[in-house]
């Protein structure tokens, strides 16, 4: 057994031959760039990709496998110049009916151990969105019936940032996912917990309490690939061990969630559209103090304050530490350039963020920089609350 680092969310923006695929994504995320990164300057050993249903993700996954640079696993996944496995993922949006009986609608992140499955998955899935190619559109399928669809193809469903106001289970469909999932509900075995929520937040609800956590960077552009990941303890990088992993199963399992402290999540607390300006009340509410309306964008924290069912002195004591660290780029001082610096030094940023000393970092740039960053992968730097879309700010 040995210790991987993983991020499970990680968009396409572009096919190689510049098709739109994640509209909101960087034109530089494609398939063949986000395993480089992962390999070269990131250190991360596992790596979800969940736009390839797209048929145009598909070919450049063909063409990539052509390269010799990587091949498939008979326990599924692709892996990259040995460094790198690469998870096969779709996200894919659900249709619900929410708690006021309007439609909500929810994210899920799906993945498939080989090839033909998620290309089986992706043309099941052209039958119940108006456009394939394009990634996270709006289905006519419920979560309910949506997890039968993936494993009849042998994924996994995982509900994706599952707190954040829009596109989520808990965010504005429903008070509790068992009301999704139903009988259903036991196979969900992993929730991903989103930039503005934690294990301590997610922790006051009780149907959570059997299911494991996990932190990705839910990246749109390359330098936020692993702004949050995992780290878990497996025999090989596959998806057959990661998804022991997810279950626990046969010692595998999660060790640490590493994540952003919530506050600087783009939707922690409620916010003022009008005003622009959160709204950090000590009780949640939905109109701003401040001018009286209504125009509010609500918070993860307020939301898990409306609808939790318990107080939280501890978690399980299965659930592994959530440990706040600050991605590098998110440090004061700590630009482009800096980052590159330490990068030709050190390899890559998990090697900066897990296994050096103060001194290291202090010989390359300068005892400043080097105290922030120390303090930033302990999470020892102030911050303030993010809300409406806006990240919160590193002090």
């Amino acid at each position: 057994m040995y210790e991987i680092f993983a991020d499970l969310h990680v968009h396409i923006g572009r096919s190689e031959n510049g098709k739109p695929i994640k509209i909101t994504a960087a034109r530089s995320l494609n398939f063949a760039n986000i395993a480089k990164e992962c390999a070269d300057r990131k250190g991360i050993n596992v790596v979800g990709i969940i736009d390839c249903a797209s048929p145009y993700v598909i070919e450049d996954i063909e063409n990539f496998l052509e390269t010799g640079d990587a091949y498939e696993l008979e326990d599924g996944g692709i892996i990259y110049k040995d460094k790198v496995c690469i998870l096969l993922g779709s996200e894919v949006e659900t249709s619900e009916v929410s708690r006021n009986t309007k439609c909500g609608s929810a994210h899920n992140i799906c993945f498939f151990p080989h090839l033909k499955d998620i290309k089986a998955f992706s043309n099941e899935l052209s039958h119940h969105l108006k456009n394939i190619t394009l990634s996270t559109q709006r289905t006519d399928l419920s979560g309910y019936d949506l997890i039968d669809i993936v494993e009849e193809y042998n994924g996994i469903l995982i509900p994706a940032h599952v707190f954040t106001p829009f596109k989520s289970y808990y965010g504005n469909c429903s008070d509790r996912i068992k009301d999704i999932f139903k009988e259903k509900f036991d196979k969900i075995f992993a929730i991903e917990l989103g930039l503005s929520s934690d294990t301590y937040l997610a922790d006051t609800i009780s149907e959570l309490e059997t299911k494991t956590f996990v932190t990705n960077s839910d990246a749109h552009s390359l330098p936020k690939i692993a702004r949050e990941y995992n780290k878990m303890l497996v025999e090989d990088i596959s998806f057959k061990e990661i998804v022991k992993a997810l279950k626990s199963e046969d010692g595998r399992k999660i060790i640490a969630n590493y994540g952003l402290d919530p506050k600087l999540g783009k939707y922690h607390r409620t916010y003022c559209d009008d005003c622009e300006k959160s709204i950090e009340t000590k009780e949640p509410v939905e109109f701003c103090p401040m001018c009286g309306g209504k125009n509010v964008t609500f918070g993860v924290f307020d939301r898990i304050e409306l609808i939790k069912d318990k107080e939280v002195t501890k978690s399980p004591a299965n659930r592994p530490p959530y440990i706040y660290q600050v991605p590098l780029s998110f440090i004061p001082g700590v630009g482009g350039k800096t980052i590159d610096k330490l990068l030709e030094t050190f390899e890559t940023e998990m090697n900066i963020l897990h296994h050096l000393s103060q001194d290291d970092i202090e010989a390359v740039v300068g005892e400043k920089i080097a105290n922030n960053i120390v303090k930033a992968r302990k999470g020892k730097m102030t911050v303030h609350s993010g809300g409406g879309g806006n990240y919160g700010k590193v002090i």
